[in-house]
């Protein structure tokens, strides 16, 4: 059973930081997974942020490319995402997510995806 659990969401003012964590466990091979990081505003459908395939290739939304950055630590099996110059169209729930193949599409498709955290929630104030 693969468990995905979100931390460090919090209300910040635009122009702050954040960095997102996801814990994972429950599989031994999720190192070599392909992991992103999605969002979903409140009335929205959820959208791709960005994600890192097992062999470390980065792929990125247009509207985050330049102030966020994912990166993992497979000796932990942990996901990360920096959050630079935040902006109030930024909040969301963040969810992290695994997708049972070491690569990740360009285009993000939650259909893809084959495990979900909780989500955790960011805001961004003016």
């Amino acid at each position: 059973q693969v468990q995905l659990v979100e931390s460090g969401g919090d209300s910040v003012q635009a122009g702050g930081s954040l960095r997102l964590s996801c814990a994972a466990s429950g599989y031994t091979t999720l190192r070599y997974y392909c992991m992103a990081w999605f969002r979903q505003a409140s009335g929205k459908e959820r959208e791709g942020v960005a994600a890192i395939g097992g062999d470390g290739t980065t792929t990125y939304a247009d509207s985050v490319k330049g102030r966020f950055t994912i990166a993992r630590d497979n000796a932990k099996t942990t996901l990360y995402l920096q959050m630079d110059s935040l902006k109030p169209d930024d909040t969301a729930m963040y969810y992290c997510a695994v997708r049972r193949n070491w690569y990740c599409k360009v285009l993000f498709d939650i259909d893809d995806y084959n495990y979900w955290g909780q989500g955790i929630q960011v805001t961004v104030s003016s």
